[in-house]
């Protein structure tokens, strides 16, 4: 006789969403800490420059720098919390369950190119270190900096996978249009 699955939902399912939960929260913190960072250096470089005609060295290679670890660890949170823009001009034509095909297979692609777009970072770093690529100004080793937005693109990896593997087992939040055909409203209504 074959086992009956258990109707008590697994325990590990729910200490596993807050955990993620929070790592996402550690995520979009980096975030916002290295947009604040890129933020007074350019204001205070602006400042400087126009101001007291003395900007910041390097203001500008350090800015850019911290701009793409911004925009990377930024994609990391929309990785796992799937918020960023969409068309869904043939997606509301779909069944649920064909829009959760399509969505799986969305995922899937968003996944296999993070993971190139991470492998590439990663050998621009190492290019970086060897070659030791350096700022006009200062010669500060731009490598540290590069590291921090392959970290970005390595962190999305795990955000992306998270997502694909709640959206493969159905325990993945829907949108707000995909709730009420799954009946998840809040109150339970449909």
């Amino acid at each position: 006789m074959a086992a009956c699955p258990s109707p008590v939902p697994d325990l590990r399912e729910f200490r596993m969403i807050p955990f993620l939960e929070r790592f996402c929260k550690v995520v979009e913190a980096v975030a916002g800490l290295l947009l604040l960072a890129c933020t007074i250096l350019i204001v205070a470089s602006a400042v400087g420059r126009y101001l007291f005609t003395w900007p910041i060295p390097d203001a500008f290679d350090i800015s850019r720098l911290l701009i793409g670890a911004c925009i990377m660890w930024g994609f990391a949170s929309v990785g796992y919390r799937g918020g960023h823009i969409k068309v869904d001009l043939f997606a509301e034509l779909m069944s649920p369950r064909v829009r959760r095909i399509v969505d799986v297979f969305a995922w899937a692609m968003l996944l296999f190119f993070v993971t190139l777009l991470t492998w590439k970072m990663f050998e621009r770093v190492e290019s970086a270190m060897r070659s030791n690529e350096a700022t006009f100004d200062l010669r500060i080793s731009v490598w540290p900096l590069m590291a921090l937005i392959w970290a970005g693109t390595a962190v999305t990896i795990i955000t992306v996978l998270v997502r694909l593997y709640l959206v493969v087992t159905g325990r993945g939040e829907l949108e707000h249009s995909e709730s009420s055909e799954f009946g998840d409203e809040p109150n339970g209504d449909r």
